[in-house]
């Protein structure tokens, strides 16, 4: 298992967060990495070895409610203005003007929401597996629960008895065995996804998580697992030291993020990359079609033979493919 950098703390925006920095401090604009559900800065460990080896300084932090960072209480503490301005408020710690933001899952939300708030603070974006979309035409729990229905995981979340919370930390082992998988092959003839509200609909996902999780035994899945069972332990022991209450309570705020980003302008006036996975199926490549309208200078790469865990099942390839964009566009 590689090895994290010491992991060290800062007071952002109201709460502690632990981060993790490797690379030469002289190096800019440095790139931070963003993770997401339900995962850590642990995600990123073969990235921030790979780029800080290259000569890139690097920084990953643990979000607000997951890891070694603070989990406040109100559910409005989670909105994506909080998330963001986490990371200025890092910037600002680390005396850095400007970085690459980089996101998987829902960190890639967050940093494509970067260059629309904080412009001053942003050199680049890279989204991986997440798109950057216009504002959806309606409120988008409405809009899956329209498409999806009640069991759909989004929408469960929005549950105020918090029943997934419960389902997911009584088993947080179960968890990370069924989500960290790489993805059953995918036929050649399969149609391309259809996208609403910045999901994928598949017929092969089971997207009632909390539901397939309470009813999984890895013993009956032939999937590969993605994490060796050190890197599994770390998953396993920070989430069941934390719970999974914080990071869904990311989901609990698309309706608010969507009321309050009325007449936001969602044009990315940055230099950007778009990493694709091929076989991930909540996020698939097809979710990325049209971004070229909203962003100028953008890039798109795909990673073939990968599901939704992409630095984590590809990372060569994927800490490569960071390192030779960032020399090329940025020195």
């Amino acid at each position: 298992m590689i090895e994290m950098p010491p992991l060290k703390f800062v007071q952002t925006n109201g709460i502690r967060m632990g981060y993790y920095e490797a690379g030469p401090v002289s190096d800019k604009p440095p790139m931070v990495l963003c993770h997401g559900w339900p995962e850590l800065a642990f995600s990123w460990r073969h990235q921030i070895k790979a780029l800080s080896e290259a000569g890139i300084r690097v920084i990953a932090p643990d979000q607000r409610g997951y890891g070694a960072t603070d989990r406040p209480e109100p559910v409005e503490a989670y909105d994506i203005e909080h998330l963001t301005d986490d990371l200025v408020g890092l910037l600002d710690h680390l005396q850095i003007d400007k970085a690459i933001f980089v996101g998987h899952d829902w960190g890639g939300f967050i940093v494509w929401q970067m260059p629309l708030r904080h412009i001053d603070r942003v050199a680049g974006v890279v989204g991986i597996n997440t798109p950057h979309t216009n504002r959806a035409w309606a409120d988008p729990i409405e809009l899956l629960r329209a498409r999806f229905g009640d069991k759909m995981y989004i929408v469960q979340f929005q549950d105020p008895a918090r029943e997934p919370d419960r389902i997911f930390g009584n088993r947080v082992e179960q968890t990370f065995d069924a989500f960290m998988r790489k993805p059953a092959p995918r036929p050649p003839d399969a149609p391309a996804e259809e996208v609403i509200a910045g999901v994928g609909a598949s017929p092969r996902v089971n997207l009632a998580f909390p539901q397939m999780i309470a009813a999984y035994d890895a013993k009956h899945d032939p999937r590969t697992p993605i994490l060796s069972p050190e890197e599994k332990k770390v998953f396993v022991d920070n989430f069941t030291r934390t719970g999974f209450t914080g990071g869904i309570n990311w989901y609990r705020n698309m309706s608010r993020n969507w009321t309050r980003a009325e007449g936001l302008d969602h044009t990315v006036r940055v230099p950007s990359l778009m990493i694709m996975a091929e076989n991930d199926a909540v996020l698939p490549p097809s979710s990325a079609d049209g971004m070229d309208k909203l962003i100028p200078d953008l890039e798109k790469y795909l990673v073939r033979d990968s599901g939704h865990w992409t630095q984590q099942e590809k990372p060569e390839e994927v800490s490569a493919k960071l390192i030779e964009w960032r020399r090329r566009r940025f020195g």
